[in-house]
């Protein structure tokens, strides 16, 4: 969970604050005391003067600035603390929104930036920069604004709550972690170790264990795919038998933490036979926006299910990650989001407010503003209270202005009981900037805030405290709230937002002192009409007034009258359920409840493929069980979904899949190579991973491949139960034309009786005599460092000339002495902490293949590793006890695609070190290619041995 700690800033600077005892009481609840006045207006002569550079620095950096260059004394804002969170080196991770190119990535190196995620599409870059390159930074033309990173947090609902105690370091995860690792390896076919399976207690709450049985569906034939934090465990789990192997994960994107890790344990409980993926959700914004789309467009996803709020997510109009979910659910994907944990009316949890701006009347100091009433009708209270337990939150206030086009400038200040400001947050809105502000409380008591409008026109406001609470305090401020937390992504239209309530036992704790007990779940019983919804699921609904384009829903009215309301949330589902996974082996929060939907949406797709996503939600919708108030409700929406009415209402049916697997060549003349001029036999395998039985199969197989015949061109298959594989044999006849190298590629269409009929797989069947000589090509520069925690990497080339098409490419990591030392010279890659590294090899047509991927834990180097397709073990086997790493090892994706065309060209290398704290360089490595024999040409096997120096070392 991600979360702004705010230190005081007088403290980072040494200075002594004036007691807060001495500091003047903070005034009636209609009216700023003198005090209060006249830190505002230290505050607010800032944004009177900055010139138009400094009007596109987030404020509260901008006063960071000036206080550190002692521009503004200490003394005037005593109790101010830093929402600028400035690192021991003077580094800030900052937003920067504008235009993104190769000058502007190189103009922030050059600056000092290190950088942490990009978004050409989106248009924004995360950077670490020192704090005083921020207003050369800002002053670019390419940049709109330089912000304080957009943090998140994810719906995870912590059974203890968190503490400021000592956090495990990264070596310490990593050692923990490959101990997890390697005793679940020992305990694989032990009898008396391996505790079995541990499943999830909403499969038996959502009755889905029972509809599994009942219709006959597993989730066969779809793909869900998960955003969260990250994916630490996910070998750990996969050892265990919690996940299978080929989990789809985006290179790159794999993220920090392990939520991911326990929402896919979720999904594969309830759909077992679903194939999954991931992509993290927590490199930026925008990156999160990124990841959405790669995993409906690149990867195929039909079931895409988050637990992610991003704090700068409006209520009032979908913002770039809504557009991204708008994106994807467009092309026909079904896409399901945590409803969030921020509270609810019903239940006195919530830290919300929102409404129309009522003038209070009261101005602020010499400067236009004024402050607004909260009371509205009621009286006149310019102040909103906070509970003493909403310590270190983010508060956010929004405005019904559209994104980057606000003309309206709003202000939030957060006091204590003395009047002192405590944190603050005035942005400039001159009509292209967008309209948020927020500050973070503290752990003191009796704070309070107070929404400023500077200039403009009075418009819809959205205060809400995010795991705060708004409630009556001591010295006689009454708290106003009002349904709607939910905000962001999980509240555009097409999105199923996931309200959460518990399978089996209570939230073991009181959100807050003096708070009544924690309802608790039906297991081993299912939910039913007397569910009760976790007392921290956020409330809805959610009004919105602009298009995503910004386009006004009611032009002219953006008042408590106008735009749209959506009904959110949408369903309720799980929580508080089993994992294997450290640190959640009991996972509570609408995190947990969105997986489980998202699964119960995979099991109805499984059994109705093609199934529009209206069809889909309407069956949630009208099977969901009524709890709560009679009819959708605002905490929990339509009900709590059953899996067995949910397929009941579909129909759902088991569905077989028969395809084509990879076929076997046997070529006529007893040759161990399919020749030009040969005729062979083509055994071509067909299994059924399906639920259901395959019947009346046949293939029919072809070649675009100029010349060559098939025959016969189809064959019958008969039945094929699941599991089960039917072959056939067919001839081919290449011509002896076909120039060697040049494959020949067969297209299997393999047709039966059911919904996913037909399938068709692709194959290419090498042609020629490989070379049993294999050339060594070395990257022939200096060792390049890599570039800590960036996304661009650094890429090295590798020139290949002379050997036309290959028959066989590996690759290879280098080096002439190996050892763990993360400085040594003589390793092909010297990195501390290899498990950061992304390897990536590119080649010349630029077909790319990840070579490593997250891989050995916090093991330093690798040297002497080949990376073979026909290697026995996987690269991603390997742990930290394996440094350095040698041998020979499968790379993460086959390298064999990479040899169609010619392999002359220039071949490029990239390594992407995805986290921080740990570095390294590229030194030495190699590719081997062998080509093909050509007439007439007599060929010598190449020896075989370890290189020296930084030769390369080449395969077995």
């Amino acid at each position: 969970m991600l979360t702004a700690g705010t230190a005081a800033l007088v403290t980072a600077l040494g200075l002594v604050s004036p007691p807060v005892a001495a500091a003047e009481s903070g005034g009636s609840p209609d009216a700023f005391s003198a005090n209060t006045v006249r830190q505002i207006e230290a505050l607010q002569s800032i944004k009177k003067s900055q010139h138009a550079g400094e009007s596109k620095v987030d404020s509260r950096l901008l006063v960071e600035q000036k206080l550190r260059a002692q521009r503004m004394p200490a003394s005037a804002v005593p109790a101010l603390g830093s929402g600028a969170n400035v690192s021991a080196a003077g580094t800030v991770l900052v937003d920067i929104r504008g235009q993104v190119s190769e000058e502007l990535l190189k103009g922030l190196r050059e600056s000092g930036a290190g950088i942490r995620a990009v978004s050409e599409r989106y248009g924004s870059v995360r950077a670490e920069v020192p704090l005083n390159a921020v207003p050369a930074i800002a002053a670019r033309a390419d940049v709109k604004k330089v912000e304080t990173a957009n943090e998140a947090f994810t719906a995870r609902q912590l059974a203890e709550p968190a503490t400021a105690g000592k956090r495990e370091s990264k070596e310490e995860k990593g050692a923990r972690i490959a101990d997890e690792l390697k005793k679940a390896v020992e305990a694989k076919g032990q009898a008396g170790i391996a505790a079995g399976p541990i499943n999830s207690e909403g499969d038996r709450a959502h009755n889905a264990d029972t509809a599994r049985r009942q219709f006959g569906v597993t989730g066969v034939g779809t793909k869900i795919c998960a955003l969260s934090d990250g994916i630490d465990s996910l070998a750990t789990s996969q050892a265990r038998g919690e996940l299978p192997a080929g989990v789809d994960v985006i290179p790159g994107q794999e993220g920090e933490g392990d939520e991911g890790t326990a929402m896919l344990e979720i999904i594969h409980d309830l759909a077992p036979n679903a194939a999954l993926g991931f992509a993290s959700a927590f490199n930026s914004d925008a990156s999160f926006a990124d990841n959405i789309r790669k995993l409906r467009f690149d990867a195929g996803c039909d079931v895409i299910v988050d637990d992610v709020l991003y704090f700068k997510e409006s209520p009032f109009q979908d913002w770039i990650i809504a557009q991204a979910v708008n994106d994807v659910t467009a092309d026909g994907a079904l896409y399901f989001s945590s409803a969030g944990n921020e509270g609810n009316v019903t239940d006195g949890t919530s830290g919300h407010w929102e409404g129309d701006f009522v003038d209070s009347g009261k101005s602020v100091g010499k400067f236009a503003g004024a402050a607004h009433n909260f009371a509205g009708a009621a009286g006149n209270q310019i102040f909103q209270p906070l509970s003493n337990a909403s310590g270190r939150v983010p508060v956010t206030l929004f405005w019904s202005d559209p994104l980057g086009a606000s003309n309206n400038d709003y202000d939030l200040y957060l006091l204590n009981a003395a009047g002192n400001v405590v944190d603050f947050s005035q942005d400039v809105q001159t009509g292209t900037q967008d309209a948020y502000e927020r500050v973070d409380t503290t752990g003191v008591a009796g704070l309070r805030l107070a929404i400023v409008k500077f200039s403009g026109e009075g418009r819809y406001l959205s205060l809400s405290a995010l795991r705060g609470r708004f409630s009556d305090s001591a010295d006689g401020l009454k708290a106003y709230t009002s349904p709607g937390v939910t905000v962001g992504h999980s509240a555009a239209r097409d999105a199923f937002s996931v309200a959460a309530a518990p399978a089996a036992k209570a939230f073991p704790r009181a959100l807050e002192p003096g708070d009544p007990a924690n309802p608790a779940g039906p297991f081993p019983g299912a939910f039913d009409a007397t569910t009760k919804v976790e007392r921290f699921t956020s409330d809805g609904p959610r009004r919105m007034f602009y298009q995503a384009d910004g386009t006004p829903i009611t032009p002219g009215n953006v008042s408590g009258t106008g735009g749209e309301v959506r009904a959110k949330p949408d369903i309720t589902a799980a929580d508080g359920v089993s994992t294997s996974v450290t640190g959640f082996t009991t996972f509570y929060g609408t995190s947990a409840a969105a997986p489980h939907a998202a699964a119960i949406a995979g099991l109805v797709l499984s059994g109705n493929p093609g199934l529009p996503p209206a069809d889909v939600r309407e069956a949630l919708i009208n099977t969901a069980v009524d709890i709560l108030a009679p009819g959708r409700d605002n905490s929990s929406g339509a009900g709590v979904i059953l899996a067995d009415k949910v397929l009941a209402y579909t129909g759902a049916s088991p569905q077989p899949l028969a395809s084509a697997s990879q076929p076997t060549v046997t070529p006529a003349d007893g040759g161990s190579a399919l020749d030009p001029g040969d005729t062979a036999k083509v055994t071509l395998p067909v299994t059924n991973r399906g639920d259901g039985t395959a019947t009346s199969t046949s293939v029919v197989l072809s070649s675009p491949t100029p010349g060559v015949t098939v025959a016969p061109r189809s064959k019958s298959y008969g039945t094929i139960s699941p599991g089960q594989t039917g072959v056939n044999d067919f001839t081919i006849n290449v011509p002896a034309t076909q120039e060697p190298g040049v494959p020949v590629v067969l297209n299997a269409r393999v047709t039966f009786a059911g919904s996913y009929s037909p399938t068709t797989s692709t194959f290419s069947l090498p042609v020629g005599t490989p070379s049993p000589v294999s050339r060594d090509f070395a990257y022939a520069g200096e060792a390049v460092a890599i570039p800590d925690s960036d996304p661009t990497g650094v890429t090295v080339p590798i020139a290949v000339s002379g050997v036309g098409r290959a028959s066989k490419l590996t690759f290879s990591v280098d080096g002439a002495t190996c050892d763990a030392d993360q400085t040594s010279t003589t390793v092909g890659i010297n990195h501390s902490y290899a498990g950061d590294l992304v390897g990536t090899l590119t080649s010349p047509s630029g077909a790319k293949a990840t070579v490593f991927q997250r891989s050995g834990g916090s093991g330093n180097n690798l040297c002497q590793v080949v990376f073979a397709d026909n290697a026995t073990t996987a690269f991603s086997s390997v742990n930290a006890a394996n440094a350095p790493f040698s041998g020979t090892y499968k790379p993460a994706q086959a390298l064999g695609g990479l040899a169609a065309g010619s392999a002359d060209g220039t071949w490029k290398f990239t390594a992407v070190d995805v986290a921080g704290g740990d570095t390294g360089s590229i030194r030495a490595i190699s590719l081997h290619i062998n080509g093909f024999v050509q007439s007439g040409v007599a060929e010598r096997p190449a020896g075989v041995g370890k290189s020296v120096g930084r030769g390369p070392v080449k395969p077995v």
